[in-house]
């Protein structure tokens, strides 16, 4: 495997040389790496656009390209983008990329940067090594072919005289290096120039050492704060963010299904003709993995029967009821006593009875959670909500405040926790400030401000985040000694202690492009999703995509005759992607921002061979779909449904376990 490699910007001599005698310049830069590290654009570029400016130098226009190196995509972004005029080619990226660019350009190309060296995975740098990473780049000088990887000796001024026919002596299959570097350079007319040059010197003092090593000590730094990997898609969340939840429309009747958790399902305790009321317990816990559900509205029951889940499909036990809008409360929906007055086994209780479970989409019952039976000395709150386009949590953290608080300190009361932290990305000031605010008279709570990076909010993520622990493979946020909630669960258990009120509704973001009138709304659980789509003006287009949840781990909408349920925090309409899936190119992306650093381009290979006994050992199971590999593969496989279907080949073996 081929070291990772990074640039940096040749000193203002160098380039001012490199500008000499020549004008009307293309600037093409590398961007993802350097996107990998932060999440704003790749600052040389500009650096050396502005050295060019002072030299009286024309720039023709500037491109930025996610993975430079790989170049298929690469010769795609670039066709037909230079201008007419253009003269010479800038490439800012590691060698990598300014090679792949010198071999599709027909105008002379050059480098702004030296490469420098550190381990890890990068672009096509894991099929073919094509840069040395030494730091003195000679590219300018040969024409786009890097001397020091592609000759078998190394050498920066010619040919050794030994090719034959083209051949090396060294390696008779591969082409001379030379013989392709006088090619291009006499294509390209600059033969002159290079015969006319100094001669080239490696001079390895030129390297700093240390330098290098301290850059490489910062980069790792960089590439490892918070957690491994993730991605930064494009938020979106700008369609409503800024609007204010509202409460939708009565539904006139819910289908409630009995399984809108992780676990078995709820046993139904009604039978049509009966009336309930809000809060009233529908369906009874059906084991120790398993939560109770209630009914969101008082009215009628018209029927127990099998009904179209979002998640899970046809066939889900669902209870009907016909709302008669009254809204009238059971009697079990009581305040229960002060938080102060109440045991951790009374919270749990409650909490367990009351049928919370993780309002992230999880839909894990959060009194499990709550019963851990290990120490726990930090209860963390989600709310970095990092998928695009939804504003749930983030309204929820602004509307509700104090109830998020509340539920923090019954979670961390429940489990003995000495610590809480509500851990929000940077892209929500508003949230940011407001919760501060609201945690400043508790010594023991905290908020932690992250920055926007996918997937944040996720339990094991977000741990090493916040506490800088790496919860092992095959093991829980507990055995780390952490709890990890999310802001709507938190929401749910202030509703349920102050209010008495099981989780009867929830705040659901409809939004996309396609979404007509986005918004925020607060729903009953049951509501039918195609009477919100209604309610929001309906869909703008017709080549588009429905998901429950977001666009990453999100459950397509196949059939819109399906209800909310717990673990609904969006309806999302987007534009539909019709990329076609390609072979995988091995350019080793899918491994680069795993956060569980796992390796699915290897889990995809032994899965096509079936190869259970190495896929365990790749740890298959520890992926939880947060689809950062998909997202970030040119190939377009759908690596997750893979992945997944790999799980399925490494269960038989745990079950022998």
């Amino acid at each position: 495997m081929v070291d990772y490699t990074k640039y940096v910007l040749k000193n203002r001599d160098e380039l001012e040389g490199l500008l000499a005698g020549k004008d009307n310049f293309f600037v093409v830069a590398c961007n993802k790496c350097f996107k990998e590290f932060n999440t704003t654009e790749e600052p040389e570029c500009g650096s050396f656009a502005a050295i060019a400016q002072e030299q009286g130098k024309h720039i023709t226009g500037t491109v930025k390209v996610d993975f430079l190196c790989n170049k298929v995509q690469t010769e795609k972004k670039l066709s037909g983008i230079v201008p007419e005029g253009t003269e010479n080619v800038v490439v800012i990226s590691c060698g990598l990329g300014v090679q792949t660019v010198a071999d599709l350009e027909a105008v002379p190309v050059f480098t702004a940067t030296n490469s420098l060296n550190y381990t890890g995975h990068h672009g096509m740098a894991l099929t073919k090594k094509t840069c040395g990473a030494c730091a003195q780049c000679y590219l300018n000088v040969t024409g786009g072919i890097c001397p020091i990887v592609d000759c078998s000796k190394s050498l920066v001024n010619g040919q050794c005289g030994g090719a034959k026919n083209g051949k090396c002596e060294i390696d008779p299959k591969k082409d001379c290096a030379w013989e392709k570097i006088y090619r291009r350079l006499e294509k390209q007319g600059r033969t002159k120039e290079f015969l006319d040059q100094p001669i080239q010197l490696r001079d390895y003092s030129v390297t700093n050492v240390d330098e290098i090593k301290a850059y490489v000590a910062e980069a790792r730094a960089k590439r490892y704060e918070g957690f491994y990997g993730g991605v930064h898609p494009t938020e979106n969340k700008e369609f409503t963010e800024h609007l204010a939840l509202q409460k939708f429309p009565e539904p006139d009747t819910v289908i409630i299904p009995l399984a809108m958790h992780i676990g078995a399902p709820a046993n139904p305790v009604v039978q049509p003709g009966d009336t309930v009321k809000v809060g009233q317990l529908i369906g009874e816990q059906a084991g120790f993995i398993s939560a109770p559900v209630h009914s969101s509205v008082s009215g009628t029951v018209i029927a127990v029967e099998p009904h179209t889940h979002p998640n899970k499909g046809p066939g889900v036990m669902s209870v009907v009821i016909k709302n008669d809008g009254k809204n009238t409360l059971h009697e079990s929906v009581v305040p229960n006593k002060p938080l102060e007055e109440l045991t951790p086994d009374e919270i749990v209780e409650i909490v367990k009875q009351k049928g919370i479970v993780g309002m992230g989409g999880a839909t894990f019952p959060t009194y499990v959670k709550l019963k851990p039976g290990k120490p726990i000395d930090a209860v963390l709150i989600n709310g970095s909500e990092c998928e695009p386009y939804l504003t749930a949590d983030h309204r929820v953290m602004l509307e509700f405040a104090d109830d998020i608080v509340f539920g923090l300190r019954a979670m961390m009361k429940a489990v003995s926790a000495p610590e809480g932290v509500i851990l929000i990305e940077d892209n929500k000031p508003d949230a940011i400030a407001l919760m501060e605010e609201k945690v400043a008279p508790y010594d023991n709570i905290r908020v932690c401000v992250a920055k926007t990076q996918y997937p944040e909010g996720a339990e094991k993520m977000l741990i090493k985040k916040v506490m800088g622990r790496q919860v092992p493979s095959g093991k829980l946020p507990a055995d780390v000694g952490c709890v990890v909630s999310n802001t709507s669960t938190a929401k749910a258990i202030s509703d349920a202690i102050q209010k008495g009120l099981p989780l009867v509704e929830r705040v659901v973001t409809v939004t996309g492009e396609f979404i007509r009138n986005p918004g925020n709304y607060i729903v009953k659980l049951g509501t039918n999703v195609q009477e919100i789509i209604d309610h929001c003006g309906g869909i703008t287009g017709d080549d588009v995509v429905l998901k429950m949840g977001g666009p990453m781990m999100g459950a397509p909408i196949k059939d819109t005759n399906v209800p909310i349920i717990k673990g609904s925090n969006g309806i999302i309409a987007i534009a539909a992607d019709h990329t076609e899936e390609k072979e995988c190119i091995k350019c080793g992306r899918c491994m680069d921002v795993c956060p569980m650093e796992l390796a699915p381009l290897d889990i995809y290979k032994y899965a096509q061979l079936g190869d259970a006994e190495t896929l365990l050992k790749l740890n298959v199971m520890d992926c939880f779909s947060c689809k950062c590999c998909e997202y970030i593969c040119s190939s377009k496989i759908p690596l997750v449904s893979k992945i997944n279907a790999a799980k399925g080949l490494v269960m038989p073996l745990l079950k022998k376990k």
